[in-house]
């Protein structure tokens, strides 16, 4: 087999939050870091992502969230990913308290990225969460 084809990231915003500067960063930062993007934008459904990760066949789903909703919106993109059938771990990167973390790791959000995380903690969050879910060489099984 040649070379491991990059790991494939969906970024999207739930809901109506309508700030997506900091998204589109992230999405270079992955894009210089050798992942594969795909901006979904503004204004996702949870259904909206499940069906976009499973028709670009990613490897994890990227959710940016400055509206104070993580606690409903995250899990709701966790459940309509499983409701899809997907597996794809979910990072969540915004305004979450400490507090928050907890319940949504029990919720099955994979990892939670806050303002000011660096570049390197960005691509090495997106790279672990697709390690876990994918096994050691990030790359997924043959589906």
């Amino acid at each position: 087999m040649g070379a491991a084809s990059p790991i494939r990231v969906l970024l999207a915003k739930v809901g109506l939050d309508g700030h997506d500067r900091g998204l589109r960063v992230v999405a270079r930062i992955l894009r210089d870091g050798g992942f594969e993007v795909i901006y979904a934008g503004l204004r996702q459904t949870p259904e909206m992502i499940a069906a976009a990760a499973n028709q670009e066949d990613v490897d994890v789903v990227g959710v940016s969230m400055h509206n104070g909703a993580h606690l409903t919106l995250a899990p709701a993109v966790v459940a309509a990913l499983r409701a899809a059938g997907l597996d794809t771990p979910v990072v969540v990167g915004g305004i979450v308290p400490d507090a928050d973390k907890a319940e949504m790791a029990a919720a099955g959000v994979a990892a939670v990225l806050g303002p000011g995380a660096s570049n390197e903690e960005i691509v090495s969050t997106v790279s672990a969460a697709a390690r876990a879910a994918y096994g050691s060489g990030a790359e997924r099984a043959v589906r």
